[in-house]
């Protein structure tokens, strides 16, 4: 990895002197578009370096990749190119604190828009900042879902959010080194609502410190730009907390960029013949993260270690976001019928997760005097009117039946171009629209097990195409399920979608660190897994550990 940065030196010093890491935002030419405010810092007396970011510069690379490219396998790799911006930051922190110009006990940070939210990050988690002003780079999650400026943010402007944090939290962790937020009051991709909001909430926590007078708020008019007010105030904040110099905003002046003091593109050029041919910035989403193996498992032991690993860390950093609380079920009896099934039909709705009600139609083929067997057929939110109850008729054929849609399906679904925004509004909640269908069918299997007729230990999934993801997990988790068929389910979990989000949505929040899909049939035994024609190649895995071990294989029906 290589990050093109420019360094600038004051004349003349005979002595560290403070320092600044300047972060770029979503601008082209980065670090030339910039220039102008590391050039004043170093004529305030401030080290400064400026580095550019892997999406724009010199070295390009990729921000991009859900927002545009259909690459929302980032989120199961546990990939976000915030998390690349910020390692290259602390190395870049690394390299001011190894100058003999620089004194390494007075760091700040500071930067706009993309830049802005790297200011949070950085100055987070790396404790040699000793201040920092982010400027239009924060906002709440609240906020962000509510009016949707969620959809105009790149990929790095929020972490794949596992721990369901906020920007309070990240600004306790700043808490209580000095602290400038600068925002604009009229940027569309910020509420300054939301804004006042984050400085009220992190502010009590300054207060707790018994340091409320190093936090500050600074609001502009304008939209999502610099104005010469925040820019002043942040010139002047530095130089307070980094340089123990009381120096007014007004005496600490604006930035000069008239075109004439500004270099050109050739000049700040650090690569002056390309970039070096074994720069990995291109395809650095593929490694940055360390994805799951291929465990040798040769024993029940193993097997069981595997198993209770991954369920261990799917409950923590994929799953995290299910209710602590489980809501009260509150079953209704939406419709009854004599026909439908040999014995009847009945439909009833009942409660997931606060705020929803999803709807199971049962089909009894054996009377509800006796316990038997029940198969849970998931519908699919593309599906034909009679899909479901085909695929029923060819698994399930003379068995107990409840066609079950979770979120995303009729009633429950949304139209087909909010689903860009629900993929990426959802990971930026600590969710997917999988690890929330999962929560569904577990919610649906406790639901099963209360009703007459329904043998508890004799429940089974049965699913088509990427619902096939959501069956494996949620057994996975409940493991007391009888069986798993399935039919054509994805053979991965590491494959891009369509550009515009629409169709399969398959991505859970960093499984790939542990497994995918075609690994967990493996881990369901004593749970059977059936396919309805071929064994996708991948699954064979699972199949090859069944066998060694002695379990039963994985089983085809035509």
């Amino acid at each position: 990895m290589y990050v093109p940065a420019n360094l600038y030196i004051p004349d003349n010093i005979t002595e560290p002197r403070a320092a600044i890491l300047y972060v770029c935002g979503h601008s082209p030419l980065q670090k030339v578009h910039y220039q102008s405010h590391p050039r004043k810092f170093a004529q305030l007396g401030f080290i400064c370096l400026v580095i550019e970011t892997i999406q724009f510069g010199e070295v390009r690379g990729e921000h991009w990749g859900c927002y545009s490219k259909g690459w929302f396998n980032w989120y199961s790799r546990g990939y976000n190119p915030a998390g690349v911006e910020l390692w290259n930051a602390i190395r870049g922190i690394d390299l001011l604190t190894d100058r003999p110009e620089v004194n390494p006990q007075k760091l700040g940070v500071t930067g706009i828009s993309g830049g802005g939210s790297q200011s949070w990050y950085i100055a987070a988690v790396d404790s040699r900042i000793k201040a920092v002003a982010p400027v239009c780079g924060a906002g709440t999650l609240k906020s962000h879902i509510e009016t949707r400026t969620v959809d105009g943010h790149c990929d790095c402007m929020m972490p794949t959010n596992t721990y369901q944090q906020d920007f309070t939290d990240i600004g306790a962790l700043i808490a209580p080194r000095p602290l400038l937020i600068c925002q604009a009051n009229g940027d569309g991709m910020y509420s300054i609502e939301s804004i006042r909001d984050l400085y009220y909430k992190i502010g009590n926590i300054y207060k707790m410190y018994g340091a409320s007078d190093k936090i500050g708020l600074v609001e502009t008019p304008g939209g999502h730009s610099y104005h010469k007010i925040s820019r002043e105030k942040i010139f002047s904040f530095f130089m307070a907390n980094l340089m123990d110099k009381n120096v007014s905003s007004e005496e600490a002046g604006d930035i000069d960029d008239t075109e004439q003091n500004q270099l050109s593109e050739e000049e700040l050029r650090v690569f002056t013949d390309g970039p070096p041919t074994d720069d990995r910035t291109t395809t650095i989403q593929d490694s940055f993260v360390k994805l799951h193996g291929m465990p040798e498992l040769s024993n029940e032991t193993q097997l069981s270690m595997f198993r209770d690993s991954v369920k261990n860390f799917l409950k923590i950093k994929s799953f995290g976001a299910f209710p602590e609380k489980p809501s009260a079920l509150n079953p209704v009896l939406e419709f009854k019928a004599l026909d439908g099934g040999k014995y009847g039909e009945d439909i009833y709705s009942f409660v997931p997760e606060d705020g929803w009600r999803l709807k199971i139609d049962f089909l009894w083929e054996h009377p509800k005097d006796s316990l038997n067997q029940l198969v849970i057929i998931l519908r699919n939110a593309d599906e034909g009117r009679w899909d479901s109850y085909s695929f029923a008729s060819k698994v399930a054929q003379g068995e107990n039946i409840a066609l079950f849609g979770t979120r995303g399906f009729g009633d429950a679904g949304w139209s087909p171009e909010l689903q860009w925004h629900i993929r990426r509004a959802s990971a930026w909640t600590g969710r997917t629209i999988v690890s929330m269908q999962v929560y569904d069918l577990l919610r649906c299997i406790e639901f099963c097990r209360t009703l007459p007729g329904i043998d508890p230990a004799k429940i089974s999934i049965a699913a088509r195409n990427e619902m096939g993801v959501v069956a494996l997990y949620a057994a996975l988790l409940d493991g007391k399920c009888k069986s798993v068929i399935l039919n054509n389910p994805p053979e991965t979990q590491d494959l891009p979608s369509d550009p515009d989000g629409k169709g399969a949505a398959t991505e859970i929040l960093n499984c790939l660190r542990v497994t995918d899909v075609y690994q967990i049939p493996a881990m369901l035994t004593p749970t059977t897994v059936t396919f309805t024609g071929e064994i996708p190649d991948n699954y064979l895995w699972s199949n090859d550990i069944l066998e060694k071990l002695g379990k039963t294989k994985l089983t085809v029906i035509q």
